[in-house]
């Protein structure tokens, strides 16, 4: 081997294929020198290993090396009689998707193959702070989320209610808490299971605890005004932006929600209407039901209500990572010019995948993140359980008696065609889509007229989003455009 003062060419070590079973057990750090302006890097072996299993044989603008001294150590244990050989990692066999009797399992993708992404695309998508955050160490990064959730419980405390420092602390938190997710993640792709979940334990439970105190300080008044939005245009990137506007907008919406249905007679009022405004949107998704019995409580499996404590914190986690397997070339929504549908798609399952099985969020979490483009079944949505229900239906003869369900374990049985939560964020999703600021193929929309888009392609001309819900969000973000302008003409 050849080598350049105190390190050497890692293409050349791993020509024998043996090292590079030693370096991921030794969790060795590749030196990463950039051939245009010189910017050396340290970054784990095994993180790039995870994102592509040949990254130092691909053309790029960087050159890999490993350090003598580890190099001399990983020889000697690749060269020692007594050791046993480390054959080549290869990849896990899919697990079988889940049986209608086994609720508790959740179905595992089909496998999906992660590239390596270019720093400048890396940059545009998680920010200018990303590359920092993915050298850390674990411990470091739950160390600065412990102190970004003691920031947010010092404003729970604050007398009187601080609203601006409320905002742009929790716009920042979120968007911190998700790039040292995301890092940990991808650090942990090339480890087994179970010492994946070990080494993220820490990063999920403070990422739980951050998530409770968001809850405690979200009000939906902070939501009511631009600040909002000129907040989160703080972060740097498409995707950080994307993320932590629906994470947070997708907290307001669901506690206006949770208060809006509180009220018995909001359920009646929608009760009393059913017949007339909602039965023929829901007859088209449950065509083998009788006219008659397509009710409200057909509609939501066990009926309507506001979501209970427990889940609401692991579904505001889920909002917080769903988009963890987003690819950061991925547009939302944008023109055909920019649609790929094979890396669109890829994204929930990256996500579910990885979620699922290198974390130990509840499993709630990766269904939200492995359904939110369902879309009732529609064509034009995906999911990684679309193959599981369709093999389902043909081997049983069987079919959902319900729309929608509070419980995983009912959505696993097939019981329903949708998971509440997931259904909550597919309206937050596409709402950020269209209004988005930052798009590059088509125009930001207002809020009048995204929910116009929304109730003419996405629940009259296809069945995707929820009406009901819908129509709920629309009376939540209708209400916060008119807050918006009252404020404005206040301040004027």
């Amino acid at each position: 081997m050849t080598n350049k003062g105190k390190v050497t060419s890692l293409r050349e070590v791993l020509e024998a294929k043996e090292y590079i079973g030693v370096c991921l057990q030794e969790n060795a750090y590749v030196v990463c020198v950039n051939k245009d302006t010189k910017e050396t890097r340290a970054m784990p072996f095994g993180a790039m290993y995870g994102n592509n299993k040949e990254f130092w044989l691909q053309r790029s603008n960087w050159d890999f090396y490993l350090v003598n001294e580890d190099v001399a150590k990983f020889k000697e244990k690749v060269e020692r009689p007594t050791m046993s050989r480390m054959p080549e990692p290869t990849e896990k066999k899919p697990e079988a998707p889940p049986l209608p009797h086994a609720p508790e399992t959740v179905a595992r993708p089909e496998p999906v193959v992660v590239t390596a992404v270019p720093e400048d695309e890396m940059a545009l998508a998680y920010g200018r702070d990303y590359s920092a955050v993915f050298s850390m160490d674990e411990s470091h990064r739950v160390k600065h989320l412990k102190k970004e959730k003691e920031r947010l419980e010092g404003l729970i405390s604050m007398k009187p209610r601080q609203e601006e420092l409320i905002a742009e602390a929790l716009v920042e938190t979120a968007r911190d808490a998700i790039l040292h997710n995301h890092a940990s993640i991808v650090q942990a792709l090339s480890l087994p299971d179970n010492e994946a979940k070990i080494q993220t334990k820490q990063i999920v439970d403070t990422t739980r605890d951050l998530v409770d105190a968001s809850v405690k300080l979200i009000s939906t008044n902070i939501f009511n005004s631009d600040l909002m939005n000129t907040l989160v245009m703080r972060s740097n990137g498409t995707v950080i932006q994307h993320m932590t506007r629906v994470y947070l907008n997708g907290l307001a919406f669901l506690s206006y929600f949770n208060n809006y249905v509180s009220s018995t007679n909001v359920i009646n009022r929608i009760r009393v209407t059913f017949n007339e405004r909602y039965r023929r949107f829901y007859q088209t998704l449950l065509p083998h039901i009788h006219k008659e019995q397509v009710t409200l409580e057909r509609v939501f499996l066990g009926g309507m209500r506001a979501a209970m404590e427990e889940d609401f914190y692991n579904w505001a986690a889920g909002f917080l990572v769903h988009d963890i397997g987003k690819a950061p070339s991925v547009e939302y929504h944008e023109s055909e010019e920019a649609y790929n549908r094979e890396i669109v798609v890829q994204h929930v399952k990256v996500g579910f995948a990885n979620v699922l099985s290198k974390t130990g969020y509840p499993h709630e979490l990766a269904m939200i993140t492995g359904y939110h483009h369902e879309y009732y079944g529609d064509a034009g949505g995906y999911g990684v359980f679309r193959s599981s229900y369709d093999k389902y239906k043909k081997e049983s003869a069987m079919r959902h008696n319900h729309c929608i369900s509070y419980d995983r374990r009912s959505v696993l049985e097939f019981k329903v065609l949708a998971y509440f939560p997931a259904k909550v964020l597919e309206i937050v999703d596409v709402f950020d889509s269209l209004t988005d600021p930052s798009r590059k193929y088509r125009k930001a929309v207002g809020t009048e007229e995204a929910l116009h888009i929304m109730r003419e392609e996405f629940i009259e001309k296809h069945s995707k989003l929820d009406i009901i819900l819908f129509d709920i969000f629309a009376d939540f973000a209708t209400k916060a455009r008119t807050a918006s302008v009252e404020k404005k003409t206040i301040v004027v």
